[in-house]
């Protein structure tokens, strides 16, 4: 598994090579300091060496001692610099791959389970491979060296090792094992927390308006707890390793004295040799603490690996492999031909059945359908939002699986339902039409979609900031505001998905007169809920249930088709209504 996030290592490769090399050295420093230490109790202090033999050793072990700290502080530097930029780098992986998914595998893994992947399993990661490049070659190397040199200097007490390890061994197999789905169940749960903070930030002003915060505050509780528990049934395993750690350390330490001093006692062990192979044990103990630390921070990271790799390795529901890069759309004329869809890919529950249309270049389209009709399903098939279950989609006389994904997107313009603007300003949410406009393009399509006034009206102009999803202007700004975006792409086919809603008639029909004089030869696709925002179209679709009812004038289908007339009725009868 972790094999498979090392190519993300990329330009961090020296050092996540060198942190374990200076590890290493660290390690070697440090396995002197109890031979030397025994030396000079035995020899120095004890035997015939003296003072003079004690001061060489002593100075021998500063600088083994300074040595052991620089190494020990480069590998620190080292592990972080490739770690940050590791995790530096799946983020940056990550974020690409999420950005080639199509609408059905966001749909699939949800928002907010994917900015727990980009945030907290990430960072576990991260600190993963931090340990991994330091813990992980410094134990080994330690638990090796440390009991060579205490067998060295006592075979039959390191006898004592022998027994513990494999006690720990088991021990550590027995949490791992049951603890990593618990941990996989507490990041599902954190998911689910975050999807509650997104909703309630991004609604704020809707649980406000209806007094719903203790509601929300509620929710959140609820949520939160359930990381809670989860979490704790996690953790409760974990931490088991450290008791068990201690009392593996303080028996050997018990055992090693009882035994060791016996021998010293006897006379067939120095006492230097046994302050020596104490410290060797610690650091045979320590070594083994170690483990046991990478051993549960791998349980832990694990779950947070196999959620990266998944997202890694999620394929693509479209994709545009097969398409001819050469190929550009001619001109904007559309073809449905026997077409079905379902979301689920699921034959039998189709949300479009057998739709059968034939759009010339350059023509207004309206649709219009009650609820539910599928009409923003219908136009989201044209820019290849989504794949056709069977039949084909046209647009400029090729199969829209035949362009590249990007040079059909950027000839159809859609403004959907939900107008998403960005933090930063006017001119810098339009020019995401088209980066490279001049100031002179932006007014002029601003114009178009009956926004320049508005805009002037602000004290800074164009370069007025929007807040966050664009809160500090009204909803039928929005609208014009997303709609001059669209047509700064100067696509072929521009869609408007009941983008008009917002703004009042006198208003929609200066946007529909505009597009009828400017934009004679973009064909034109509008969903509306009222019938006045597409009577004017060259003809409209009439869905219901998925199905295409009507598709002709605004004055044939008052003649003709039933749903239609019905609509027109209803909406006129609500004017005089309200008159």
């Amino acid at each position: 598994m972790v094999k498979k996030l090392l190519p993300f290592l990329g330009e961090y490769k020296k050092e996540a090579i060198l942190a374990p090399i200076m590890v290493a050295l660290e390690v070697v420093f440090e396995l002197l300091i109890p031979f030397l230490m025994a030396r000079i109790v035995d020899y120095g202090i004890q035997g015939d060496g003296g003072i003079s033999y004690t001061i060489k050793i002593g100075l021998i072990m500063i600088v083994i001692a300074v040595l052991a700290l620089v190494c020990g502080g480069l590998s620190g530097r080292y592990s972080a610099v490739a770690g940050m930029g590791f995790a530096k780098n799946i983020r940056s992986g990550l974020f690409s791959k999420i950005q080639t998914y199509s609408f059905g595998n966001v749909d699939k893994f949800s928002t907010s389970s994917l900015i727990t992947r980009l945030t907290t399993d990430v960072t576990n990661t991260q600190n993963a491979l931090m340990m991994i490049l330091r813990m992980a070659v410094k134990a080994p190397i330690m638990l090796v060296g440390a009991a060579i040199m205490a067998v060295s200097i006592n075979a039959r007490l390191s006898m004592i090792f022998i027994i513990t390890i494999p006690i720990l061994t088991v021990a550590l197999y027995l949490i791992g094992s049951n603890a990593h789905p618990r941990f996989l169940k507490m990041l599902e749960r954190y998911d689910a927390l975050n999807e509650k903070v997104q909703d309630f930030i991004v609604n704020i002003r809707v649980v406000k308006a209806f007094v719903r915060e203790e509601y929300e505050e509620d929710k959140f509780i609820d949520s939160a707890k359930a990381v809670q528990e989860t979490q704790l049934k996690a953790e409760k395993l974990v931490i088991l390793n450290m008791p068990i750690m201690q009392f593996i350390i303080y028996s050997s330490i018990l055992a090693i004295l009882w035994f060791g001093g016996n021998m010293v006692v006897s006379g067939s062990f120095q006492i230097g040799e046994l302050s020596s192979f104490i410290m060797y044990m610690m650091q045979t103990l320590i070594s083994l603490m170690m483990l046991s630390m990478i051993f549960i921070m791998l349980i832990i990271s694990r779950a947070s690996f196999s959620r990266i790799i998944e997202a890694l390795e999620e394929v693509p529901l479209l994709d545009d492999e097969n398409a001819n890069p050469e190929l550009s759309l001619k001109d904007g004329s559309i073809e449905f031909k026997h077409v079905n869809f379902s979301y689920n890919r699921d034959p039998d529950n189709l949300v479009l059945k057998n739709i059968n249309l034939k759009i010339e270049s350059g023509q207004t389209i309206g649709i219009i359908g009650g609820t539910g009709s599928s009409k923003s399903t219908l136009v989201q098939l044209i820019p290849r939002l989504y794949d056709v279950l069977s039949g084909e989609v046209i647009v400029g006389g090729h199969n829209v699986k035949d362009y590249k994904l990007n040079t059909l997107r950027d000839q159809v313009a859609m403004v959907l339902q939900n107008n998403v603007l960005f933090t930063g300003t006017i001119k810098e949410n339009l020019k995401w039409g088209n980066e490279n406009a001049t100031d002179e393009e932006v007014i002029e399509q601003a114009k178009a979609a009956q926004a320049h006034d508005f805009i002037m009206s602000f004290p800074n102009g164009y370069d007025t900031e929007l807040g966050q999803g664009g809160v500090n202007v009204s909803g039928g700004q929005k609208q014009r505001l997303t709609i001059a975006r669209a047509l700064l792409k100067r696509p072929k086919v521009m869609i408007l998905d009941d983008s008009t809603s917002a703004v009042d008639t006198a208003t929609d029909a200066a946007i529909q007169e505009a597009f009828r004089n400017k934009f004679k030869d973009v064909t034109t696709l509008i969903i509306a809920q009222r019938v006045s925002s597409v009577s004017h179209a060259d003809k409209i679709i009439v869905l219901d249930n998925g199905e295409i009812n009507g598709f002709d004038s605004h004055e044939r289908l008052l003649e003709s088709n039933q749903i239609y007339q019905e609509i027109y009725e209803s909406q006129s009868k609500g004017v005089g209504a309200d008159e």
